[in-house]
């Protein structure tokens, strides 16, 4: 089994900053890519950032710039900076990872962390 632990949201005025933490743990082989996800009411999930397995990352156009994802492979935990946070910004944010178990690959979800940006 596999568990993903989120930390790190909470509420935070605009242009403020909040550093997004996800561990993961269980039995994991390996872990190919990692990425943060949002979903803002009455809106669909959306890939916020992705980071690979060497160290590549992207980033949704609205986060450029503001936004950092990071790893720490020895932890197996992905983060997520985020500065100059905006209204809009408001979210539950969920970190995916795709883990290589001892059978099989498989995609696992955090249980979300709820980021408000408002004054």
């Amino acid at each position: 089994q596999v568990q993903l632990v989120e930390s790190g949201g909470g509420l935070v005025r605009p242009g403020g900053s909040l550093r997004l933490s996800c561990a993961a743990s269980g039995s994991i082989f390996s872990i190919r890519n990692m990425g943060w996800y949002r979903e803002a009411p009455g809106k669909e999930r959306e890939l916020v950032a992705a980071i690979t397995r060497n160290g590549s990352t992207n980033y949704a156009d609205s986060v450029k710039g503001r936004f950092t994802i990071s790893k720490d492979n020895a932890k197996n935990t992905v983060y997520l900076q985020m500065n100059s946070l905006k209204p809009e910004d408001t979210a539950v944010y969920y970190c995916k990872f795709n883990i290589l178990t001892t059978y099989r690959v498989d995609d696992y979800w955090g249980q979300g962390t709820q980021v408000t940006v408002s004054s």
